[in-house]
């Protein structure tokens, strides 16, 4: 419970610093951003929808991430724990532990990690959707999952080596699902992505 809270209050001190919404204009965050944000709380609560522990949520961090930025999606995905507590049957140390470790985590490792790829790797369209939207998504998801098996015990009743292999195809899925999205908003609406740029990533005559 604290190692959360004190997560969850570094990075909203530092996405609150960045003042993200400077960058939204009058339209607000194009509707996509919105109807993948308003769908969350179902891939968060797929355990608690199921009545099956050992089911995965997803996380869906990453695609927000690149469709709104770091700091945006920091700020966005704090009222899910409300609406999980509200309407997900969770308690509140339970939604907070899935706004870590579902949102918070996994959507700073994708941010890390996909400007570690800007940094050391050429800005080639293929290298964006692959590496960004299938592989960084990948080792996000699985990473999180991870980790919050370490620092926080499994859930009662499951076995922490089924768990940790759940985690690793429920973040394979999602691989594939922000993946194919991002390939094909690329394709056809490369404004909806703020991690974007055809300046940067189409080649140069």
């Amino acid at each position: 419970m604290m190692l959360n809270t004190l997560m969850l209050l570094a990075m909203l001190g530092l996405a609150l610093a960045l003042r993200p919404w400077r960058s939204l204009g009058l339209a607000g965050p194009p509707w996509p951003w919105l109807a993948w944000w308003a769908v969350l709380p179902l891939f968060w609560g797929a355990d608690k929808i199921a009545s099956a522990p050992i089911i995965q949520p997803l996380s869906g961090a990453a695609l927000l991430v690149l469709l709104a930025g770091w700091p945006l999606t920091v700020l966005a995905l704090l009222p899910l724990a409300g609406v999980m507590v509200a309407v997900g049957g969770l308690d509140w140390p339970e939604a907070l532990h899935r706004l870590v470790w579902l949102g918070l985590v996994p959507a700073t490792l994708a941010m890390a990690l996909g400007a570690a790829l800007r940094r050391w790797l050429p800005n080639h369209l293929f290298i964006y959707i692959m590496g960004r939207g299938f592989f960084i998504t990948w080792i996000a998801a699985a990473t999180a999952g991870a980790l919050a098996l370490v620092l926080v015990d499994a859930p009662r009743g499951t076995d922490t080596g089924d768990l940790l292999l759940a985690r690793f195809l429920t973040a394979s899925g999602e691989a594939f699902l922000t993946g194919m999205l991002t390939a094909i908003f690329v394709a056809f609406r490369p404004e909806w992505l703020a991690t974007y740029s055809d300046r940067l990533y189409l080649p140069k005559d």
